[in-house]
């Protein structure tokens, strides 16, 4: 069967071809960033996802009709998505490295060869170059895909902490990513590829995971049975750990990135295919790298797969140096809550103020901003001395000067004479993998001067608070890491000039002031400590590392949020943190809910009624209820807003007599997949439902397509404890009900370990009917629920 879908599509290859540039959209098409935080302000811009399972009788009619081989060919294609999705993620690694490392090749080469003659005529070229890859930048996010702005992780995690934020994972954010942050750090901004590659990752397993872009007419109907917002989720988890394995090339932190960072909800099967994932970003990673050595990537490839390798730098270090590196933890914590600081409000008065003005001021402002940042990398090495170029005979592998265009560690900028090097340039003046390199590169002692240091660390620090948050594809990793290294450096200047006698390497504190900022700012531990050793291959600095994280977050969370918090926050994210506030344990769940009014179905029900519901209010979840054999009204089920308008639009359900109906015709109505949410999270509107007067008049019965079995709470219990149980299992509603009720029986472990084919009412287990003494007890038995064949097993509270 598939086979067969397959050479269809082939067959339809050229129709399809065809039509891919019509269906671009044009700048009329996109929504705009106004358009976004209005829908995001009125609720259509960020929507809760539905995590539960909604198990009504399309739902087990689905599973009950899966064979065993359908089963099989399930698992294995989780398997092969997850493999596509490290291979898919990998290249696009590899080819936002490559164009950036060439665009910024070529123009160092050029400058390098112009200021030889004219200074001012270099800058000028400099200038229009880095001008050049801004304007497709900002013009490919502004014109095309508004989604593609900024790291995009704080949506990401958003998405997995079940919040669903209009087009983030859309094939044009996908495009707009990719090639905006080829744009904006190929064209020299203070902001890095990293982050926007976890979004990037993220990307391509939404769309793997829908079988393409029905959109673009790329798409594939066999490869697109995860059609669940929960089977959805675990795609982009693999996602995220790829993007952050294939930006950093760390495959074990990125698989704890995602556990650590973005997850809300783990489980150990996706932790083998997130582990999967990773692994082939690795593989895939660096075959690249070893092909590109050869020299095929103009000029990519020259480095390894380890980044920034100083496996020979420092060996070992003493009690006394500890001092130091406590200093540097404290830096970092204060250095990176100030970062955090300052970006939120420059960036809340860029939303509320500069980018209600349009489009053509955001374009404006990030060309602005690209001009600055060129007049400064540009102009300020004038200001330093050239120094002479180290003793050739005792560092044999030093080349100094290094030849234009190359990596290296010492930049002739504008000296008098040709064995002498700017280092200010040798930082300013070089792309950002190169300038690290530079700055953790072992055995370079006095290479840098502390002023340079100093102006360097001032310089970039401000052009990355006011660069961040421009309409541009933005990440923090590598700018947050080359201010750390600064001032790491700095201070493994000092403490080179006053422990003389111990065998201490400015590098190594360089590596440790860049450990110290991220987390000051990003708040992360595992997963950044991991990702530090990957990246430069130096195990032994492991416990350095460690001591260095923990005291810059505790510093950094004394005085705000991790950075990507504090951007959810400000883009209306509603996250859901690891635990619940104090004063939760104090409330009870009544109180959460006191102001509420609840608007509940009967399961019979008009379909005016119906229409009038919801088009009075934006909920987008309905208890429905009904009552027993002696009156009291008791709770059905949920029923979900998106359910109702595919019911109304189908008008397949409707009834002209308020009785219930058989539920089992629904199955020859209705698939499961009737009532799947478009990835886009567009999905129906009340708007888009047509109906005549007489249809009005007609009634639904909701039993067969509600979800019988909601979570409950009662009334008393504490808010902290439904907190946690709302964020461990991922729901999106929960219900609140008067504490008296029957109890039918009590589940223990031991209920839950019976196997497949053993017979439950033959074993002794503690699950039995409770009696009570007394003739007006007796134990709670079907007869006593709704007349409904789908609820007899469920425990009814009232």
């Amino acid at each position: 069967m598939p086979g067969i879908m397959l050479s269809n599509h082939f067959q339809n290859g050229i129709e399809t071809a065809k039509l891919v540039w019509s269906r671009l959209p044009s700048s009329d098409d996109v929504e705009t960033e106004e358009e976004l935080e209005r829908r995001m302000n009125g609720g259509g811009g960020a929507e809760s996802l539905d995590y539960e399972v909604i198990e009504n009788y399309a739902y087990r009619e689905a599973q009950a009709k899966r064979s065993k081989l359908f089963n099989w060919y399930y698992a294995m294609l989780k398997w092969l998505i997850a493999l596509l999705i490290g291979v898919g993620t990998a290249l696009a690694a590899v080819f936002i490295n490559l164009a950036v490392e060439n665009f910024s090749g070529w123009k160092y080469a050029v400058t390098f060869s112009i200021i030889q003659h004219s200074y001012f005529l270099g800058f000028v070229v400099y200038a229009i170059f880095n001008l050049a890859l801004v304007l497709t930048s900002v013009f490919t996010v502004t014109q095309f895909a508004p989604a593609a702005a900024g790291s995009g992780i704080p949506e990401i995690k958003g998405y997995l902490n079940g919040v669903d934020t209009h087009g983030i994972l859309l094939f044009r954010t996908l495009i707009g990513k990719i090639f905006g942050s080829i744009g904006s750090v190929g064209g020299g901004l203070a902001l890095g590829k990293e982050g926007p590659l976890v979004h990037t990752g993220a990307c391509i397993a939404s769309l793997l995971g829908q079988g393409g872009s029905t959109k673009y007419h790329f798409s594939s109907s066999w490869l697109r049975p995860f059609e669940s917002d929960r089977e959805r989720r675990d795609l982009v988890t693999c996602g995220c750990a790829a993007g952050v394995a294939a930006a950093f090339r760390a495959p074990v932190g990125g698989v704890l990135f995602a556990l650590e960072e973005v997850t809300s909800w783990w489980r150990s099967q996706l932790m083998w295919r997130v582990f999967f994932t990773s692994a082939i970003v690795a593989v895939v990673v660096r075959t690249a790298m070893a092909w590109c050595k050869s020299g095929k990537c103009g000029h990519f490839g020259s480095g390894g797969f380890i980044i920034w390798d100083i496996s020979g730098g420092q060996e070992d270090y003493s009690f006394k140096e500890l001092l130091p590196m406590a200093i540097i933890g404290i830096i970092g914590g204060l250095f990176g809550a100030l970062f955090n600081q300052l970006t939120l409000y420059i960036t809340s008065w860029r939303r509320n103020y500069l980018h209600k003005k349009g489009n053509r001021v955001k374009i404006i402002e990030v060309l602005l901003i690209s001009l600055m940042t060129s007049v400064i990398s540009f102009g300020l090495p004038l200001l330093r001395k050239c120094s002479p170029c180290p003793n050739s005979e005792a560092n044999p592998d030093i080349d100094c000067p290094r030849p234009p265009g190359t990596d290296g560690n010492f930049v002739n900028f504008f000296c008098s004479t040709d064995k002498e090097y700017n280092d200010l340039a040798t930082i300013f003046f070089n792309t950002q993998d190169d300038a690290i390199r530079n700055l953790f590169s072992a055995k370079t002692f006095h290479e840098y001067s502390a002023q340079s240091l100093l102006t360097f660390l001032v310089m970039f620090y401000s052009l990355a608070v006011v660069t961040f948050g421009t309409a541009v594809p933005a990440g923090q990793f590598v700018p947050g890491i080359m201010i750390g290294s600064t001032y790491g450096r700095l201070v493994g200047i000092f403490v080179v000039k006053y422990y003389m006698k111990l065998n201490v390497d400015e590098g190594t504190y360089a590596l440790l002031g860049a450990a110290s900022f991220l987390g000051g700012s990003m708040r992360m531990t595992v997963s950044l400590c991991v990702i530090m050793v990957e990246i430069t291959n130096n195990l032994k600095l492991l416990p350095l590392i460690m001591l260095v994280l923990l005291i810059s977050k505790a510093v950094g969370d004394f005085f705000n949020e991790g950075l990507y918090e504090e951007q959810a926050r400000l883009r209306g994210i509603p996250l859901l943190e690891s635990r619940p506030k104090q004063f939760m344990r104090n409330m009870i769940a009544q109180e959460a809910c006191k102001n509420q009014q609840v608007i509940s179905f009967p399961r019979i029900v008009k379909v005016s009624e119906i229409l009038y519901v919801l088009r009075s209010n934006k909920h987008n979840g309905f208890p429905v209820v009904g009552h027993g054999r002696n009156g009291e009204e008791l709770v059905i089920g949920l029923m979900l807003r998106s359910h109702l308008l595919v019911l109304l639009h189908s008008k397949r359900d409707f009834q002209s007599s308020p009785f219930p109906c058989d539920p089992r015709g629904v199955t020859s109505r209705h698939i499961w997949s009737d009532f799947v949410k478009p990835i886009s999270s567009k999905g129906m509107t009340i708007d888009d439902i047509h109906l005549t007067e007489d249809e009005k008049e007609m009634y639904l019965d909701l039993a067969p397509f509600l979800n019988p079995c909601p979570y409950v709470v009662p009334e008393d219990m504490s808010l902290a404890k439904v907190y946690n149980l709302f964020r461990q299992l991922g729901l999106r509603h929960i219900f609140v009900v008067p504490r008296p009720s029957r109890v039918i029986g009590l589940i223990t472990r031991k209920d839950l370990l019976f196997e497949e084919n053993d017979n439950p009412a033959a074993m002794e287990l503690q699950t039995t009917s409770v009696r009570a003494p007394g003739p007006d007890r007796r134990s709670v038995g079907p007869q006593e629920h709704i007349d409904h064949p789908l609820l007899d097993s469920l425990l009814i509270q009232r």
